[in-house]
């Protein structure tokens, strides 16, 4: 669902979703574009049976929680991995850009590649249908 609440915006300024994956697992989706006084955080966390991991801070940029059943070699790398910034943009995106532009140069391989930019394109678009519809919407689309 999603409702535009307090901006003047031909959009909507607050959503939610339940998104339920083919394994049967659960997750919610939450966004507000109506935080006072401004943007404090952002946040992912993911609780299973065998981890729990959440991940916050202004631009996502905080290891906030990292602990699994099992643990891994790098899980101390990951957990100092939170950096400072004071942009809600953090310091991901020239990151991205310096790969996307050395993959085109054929000076590395790309992070990413639009095949998977595409399922989070699909992602938002099967949110959006569901909530103009008022139903669930299924993955793969069908367009």
């Amino acid at each position: 669902m999603r409702r535009t609440l307090a901006r003047h915006i031909e959009v909507g300024d607050t959503g939610v979703a339940t998104i339920r994956w083919r394994s049967g697992a659960l997750g919610s989706v939450n966004v507000t574009m109506l935080t006072y006084p401004r943007n404090l955080e952002g946040s992912i966390t993911v609780i299973g049976e065998k981890g729990t991991v959440r991940v916050g801070g202004l631009a996502v940029n905080e290891i906030l929680h990292w602990e699994f059943a099992e643990p891994d070699p790098e899980d101390e790398q990951v957990r100092s991995g939170s950096y400072q910034t004071t942009s809600v943009y953090g310091h991901g995106h020239p990151r991205y850009y310096d790969n996307v532009i050395r993959a085109l140069r054929g000076e590395a391989r790309p992070q990413t590649d639009g095949r998977e930019g595409l399922r989070s394109l699909e992602l938002l678009i099967g949110i959006y249908l569901s909530a103009r519809d008022g139903k669930p919407v299924g993955l793969p689309l069908e367009l």
